[in-house]
């Protein structure tokens, strides 16, 4: 139950990519003929990648090496090309480390960043967000969804901002794509990251949609493949692979989301229920279909993983991105809880593989686990001991 930091690669995908290892192995950028179907691969899999997030041609659709590199291309290629027209950049306190990273980054360059706070839900307020602008905000960068709080944030409302004001809006949507739907033009939203392997797809792929019109400034020089902003020879197995995740992803994308929203409202209700002293972190109603995170008052996340890992159930304390760090979530942080009350979180992200048994189990064994782990903190309260 920890598909946020990994999902397996679908079967189809695998049998989709299978060729262009061994058999089409053409390089798009030659003139021969045995490059046609490695050419045909790129175009395809561009439009299916396009169709997922409502984009209107597939050449707005260019192919990365995953979520964080579509985040470097957009965040730090629109400020480059736009310094001359400003400096400041909004964000929020909640995005990934990766984004939070390149805005540090950007600072450090002379660009000012304003980091908005989100409500104890992880919701943006948009009109905060607008009275933040300046006549030097050049970007807007905001998640569409959580993946550690799975909080789905008004990006439809907050690109409309964008617009108004004639501002790049920015979203990272890595945790949202193939989840819920997304339609880039109605959401007036100019760039837009995703990452292959949280639609299960091949690791290490990614895209950026950069809607027509929208000038950035490639982050690396080369021989000019994808437009001269992601120079190096494709990696048409993956972009294949990502292609044919993202078509699968379309024709899934409500059947799955509702099964799994049965799931995690069965799993949530149930654990709040019986366990005393537990709480959900995030949105009640508007998160991520497959997301749960979880907070248990009085012991900390890690002694929990553990607990469970050893039941043979695998979750998480936060983004895996950052578990090498023993710091609490920022992202729980930035919502108001304490220090202590952070490390008692754990997140669970469901996926294909996961059925009603699975819940079921979590729900059996779990209380035990939370129990055991209180009789031995003395941080817990003698009542509930």
């Amino acid at each position: 139950m920890d598909h946020a930091a990994g999902m397996p690669i679908n079967p189809r995908v695998f049998e989709a990519m299978k060729p262009y290892f061994t058999q089409n192995y053409g390089n798009p950028s030659s003139s021969h003929s045995f490059a046609a179907s490695a050419k045909n691969a790129l175009m395809e899999s561009r439009k299916k990648v396009a169709q997922l997030i409502g984009a209107e041609k597939p050449e707005e659709v260019i192919f990365t090496s995953g979520g964080t590199e579509s985040n470097n291309l957009a965040l730090k290629g629109a400020a480059y090309r736009n310094k001359k027209k400003g400096n400041h950049i909004i964000t929020t306190t909640i995005e990934h480390i990766s984004t939070i990273n390149i805005c540090k980054h950007l600072q450090k360059q002379g660009f000012e960043v304003t980091y908005m706070p989100v409500d104890k839900q992880g919701m943006v307020y948009p009109q905060k967000l607008e009275d933040a602008i300046t006549d030097k905000t050049i970007l807007i960068s905001v998640m569409y969804a959580n993946g550690e709080i799975g909080t789905i944030q008004p990006i439809k409302k907050i690109g409309k901002i964008a617009h108004e004001n004639q501002i790049h809006f920015h979203v990272d949507a890595v945790a949202a794509a193939g989840k819920i739907p997304i339609n880039v033009v109605e959401e007036n939203i100019d760039l837009l990251s995703i990452s292959s392997n949280d639609i299960y797809g091949p690791k290490g792929m990614g895209a950026l949609y950069i809607k027509k019109g929208t000038r950035i400034q490639p982050v690396s020089q080369g021989g000019g493949q994808e437009k001269g902003l992601r120079s190096g020879t494709e990696n048409i197995p993956g972009i294949v692979g990502i292609g044919k995740a993202a078509e699968i992803a379309q024709e899934e994308i409500i059947a799955e989301g509702k099964r799994l929203s049965q799931l995690r409202d069965k799993l949530v209700k149930n654990v709040l229920n019986t366990i005393e002293r537990s709480h959900l972190n995030g949105h009640p109603t508007k998160r991520l279909p497959n997301n749960a995170n979880l907070r248990f008052s009085y012991i900390e996340g890690e002694a929990l993983i553990l607990g469970l890992d050893m039941l043979g159930i695998q979750v998480s304390s936060g983004s895996a991105c950052t578990s090498k760090t023993l710091e609490p979530s920022h992202v729980l942080l930035a919502i108001g809880l304490a220090h202590e009350d952070a490390h008692g979180s754990l997140v669970f992200t469901m996926g294909k593989q996961n059925s009603e048994e699975d819940v079921d189990y979590v729900l059996e064994v779990l209380p035990s686990v939370v129990k055991r782990l209180r009789a031995m903190s003395p941080l817990t309260p003698k009542e509930i001991r």
